[in-house]
């Protein structure tokens, strides 16, 4: 397992509290990996075409 720092505002922070309070998460860190995996799953297709087109765009026209 690896460990990840974030800074994030107090309201998110009370807000993601409240889900673990609540019961849906056992704690923070579930709760953190499981919406950064949604996150990704949900944004993989978008995220690959926006590296495709990020490779073409520098093999054109380089580092401007």
């Amino acid at each position: 397992m690896s460990t990840l720092t974030i800074d994030i505002s107090p309201q998110l922070h009370n807000r993601l509290q409240q889900f673990v309070y609540s019961g849906w998460f056992k704690n923070l860190d579930g709760l953190v990996e499981e919406a950064l995996r949604r996150y990704l799953e949900s944004h993989s297709l978008e995220l690959m075409a926006q590296f495709v087109q990020e490779d073409i765009e520098w093999g054109l026209y380089g580092d401007e």
